[in-house]
Parts: structure tokens; C-alpha cells; sequence
């Protein structure tokens, strides 16, 4: 059988940066109500004129790419993790195949917003595993600033949201003491609409109609109290599973992942799990919650910043709409 290492990981942000002063001339909110409440300083938006959800995947993935030493047309696979991809259908994994100039190769559109990255790898790990792919491109990526509202009363998740993308490069590898160690995916639909976007939804008798927009259901809700319950309980489970099925401890870990939902609860599951400041990464402050991209763009940076090195245990976490919670422990 063989592992996954992970061969390369890259990413990318739009230029536009949108401070916390930025949004406070558009709704009553300030620079303290933000970071108090979510951590975050400043997000960047996508520019309509040359931003696309592919486009900016294949960027990251270029990075990915130089950092592994191999040639786009090396990758065999593509799991792409969005929930907004750049048309209803297709889904962007065949778009950034185009991108890269790639031929062929199957592409798989995974929708499990914030824990979607984790899947994808576990998606990618599984067909590893088998043989049946060599080299898999995982993406995250998202344009999320052009659903939300900018106004007071939708403040509550406008000021959370933003835009960016990551990749990671998954390589079959014969060594059994290195790569993904395991990975753990769960979800519980009974709250599924304490944080979604309803519409416009297949099952409705008109996709889009003036209901729908005075009652402004195609635009996202979230019951923050209820996501922040459940995750402070989830991300610590999902992180115990992985560490007792690689039969290691909370002291193995050199560094954790968590998806960027929101700084406090990060610094909550560090706390219950007590970790040092230098076991935990976090971003949150510059780019806001990018959805699937989260997770990459944390591992990339912190790759680049010498954070993460030869035979580091590191823990990836995340939770969120489904709900869906996940967890990968990797020995690099």
C-alpha cells in the first residue's frame, strides 16, 4: 500500500486588503466590535476584473508546484473544495484544469465549506492508498466577498468572510514513516440550517423570484452562539480521534491547523488542549474566514515562515456548516 507525503503547498490572496475601518464606514460596527468578537484586522477581496475562483487556485497551485519540483502535467488528480464555485456547473476543479494546461485528468468538486479541505485530502489519501493516483492536487478556494452584504444588519457574518486559495500536493511515497497518518470526517445535518445559504435552491418551484429576494434567503444566515457551542466541542474530539488512532498524545503535536473560523474559538481549543502559542497557527487577523481555503493558506504560510519541518507531527482541524467536522494528523 502506499502513503501520501505531501510534496508542495502554495497559495494566494487577492491584492485588495479591506480593513476593520474599511467596513465601519459602511454599517455601524467599528474596529473594536470585530476584533473583539472574531480576531480579525483585515480580509482581502477578489477583483471581478481578473479574479476567478479557478484563477487564483491555479495560482496557488503554481506555488505548490515550484515548492515540490514538478511540472503541472505531473498531476494525475484534482480534488477541488469550494462552496462557491465560478458557475453553478461545472465545478471549478475542471476549470483549473484548464488553467494548468492539464488534459484528461478527472477533476472532483467537494462542498463541505469549512471542513472541505479536509475531506479533499482524505478524498485524495484514499485513492493514494489504493494506487490508482500518483500525484493529487488538493485545492480550497473561495470568492466569498461578492454574497455578502454590507450593511448593519448583516454585519454579523459580512465582517467574517473574505477571499483566497490554497493548494497542497499529494505524492504516493513507499515510506511508511512519513505523510498522512490518518484523517477522520464526520458531519451531523440536524444543523444543517443553524449556518447556510438557502438559496436559490433546486428543490424551491422558482429558483429566483421576488419572495425570495424580499425575504432575502439568498443571503447567508448564521446562529454564531450555536456554531461556536458545537465547535469548541468538536474540534478537541475530532483532534483526540486522529492522535489515538496514530497512538500518539497532545505533546506530539508540533503544530495545529485549525480552520480560521474565528480567533476565539482557536484560543479556546488551544487552551482546553494546552498548547503553547508557538503549537498553534493562525491567520485569521489578515484574511478573515476563507472558507475551504483556510486551512491551505494557514499551511503555506506556514511552511514559507519555517514553521513547519522534517518529521513535525501536524494536525489539521475544522468544523463548520453541515455541521461537518474534521482532522488530519501528518508526519512530514
Amino acid at each position: 500500500m502506499f502513503h501520501s507525503i505531501i510534496a508542495g503547498s502554495g497559495h494566494f490572496v487577492p491584492e485588495k486588503v479591506v480593513t476593520n475601518e474599511d467596513l465601519a464606514k459602511l454599517m455601524d460596527t467599528s474596529d473594536e466590535w470585530i476584533t473583539e468578537r472574531t480576531g480579525i484586522k483585515e480580509r482581502r477581496y477578489f477583483d471581478p476584473e481578473k479574479d476567478t475562483v479557478a484563477n487564483m487556485a491555479a495560482r496557488a497551485s503554481k506555488m505548490a508546484l515550484e515548492r515540490a519540483g514538478m511540472k503541472a502535467d505531473e498531476i494525475d488528480f484534482i480534488v477541488f473544495a469550494t462552496i462557491f464555485p465560478d458557475y453553478f456547473f461545472p465545478g471549478s476543479g475542471v476549470l483549473l484544469q484548464r488553467e494548468l494546461g492539464l488534459h484528461s485528468i478527472p477533476a472532483m468538486d467537494i462542498r463541505n465549506a469549512c471542513s472541505g479541505f479536509i475531506y479533499a485530502i482524505s478524498v485524495a489519501d484514499q485513492y493514494i492508498k489504493t494506487g490508482m493516483y500518483k500525484n493529487v492536487l488538493v485545492i480550497g478556494a473561495e470568492i466569498q466577498s461578492s454574497v455578502l452584504t454590507f450593511d448593519t444588519a448583516h454585519r454579523n457574518m459580512t465582517v467574517i468572510f473574505a477571499d483566497g486559495a490554497g493548494a497542497m500536493i499529494l505524492k504516493a511515497s513507499d515510506l511508511t514513516s512519513k505523510g498522512i497518518l490518518t484523517t477522520h470526517i464526520h458531519s451531523d445535518g440536524r444543523y444543517a440550517e443553524l449556518l447556510y445559504l438557502k438559496d436559490p435552491g433546486s428543490s424551491r418551484k422558482v429558483r429566483l423570484s421576488k419572495d425570495i429576494v424580499d425575504n432575502e434567503s439568498f443571503k447567508g444566515y448564521m446562529d454564531g452562539r450555536e456554531v461556536f457551542k458545537h465547535a469548541v466541542v468538536r474540534f478537541p474530539e475530532v483532534i483526540q480521534e486522529a492522535l489515538d488512532a496514530a497512538d500518539l498524545t497532545i505533546e506530539d503535536i508540533d503544530l495545529l491547523i485549525p480552520h480560521q473560523a474565528n480567533l476565539r474559538i482557536n484560543q479556546f481549543v488551544q487552551k482546553r488542549l494546552g498548547l503553547a502559542d508557538d503549537k498553534i497557527y493562525n491567520n485569521i487577523m489578515r484574511y478573515g474566514n476563507t472558507t475551504a481555503a483556510s486551512i491551505p493558506i494557514c499551511f503555506s504560510e506556514a511552511t514559507g515562515e519555517g514553521r513547519i519541518n522534517e518529521n513535525d507531527i501536524i494536525c489539521l482541524a475544522a468544523f463548520g456548516s453541515g455541521f461537518t467536522w474534521a482532522s488530519a494528523l501528518i508526519r512530514m
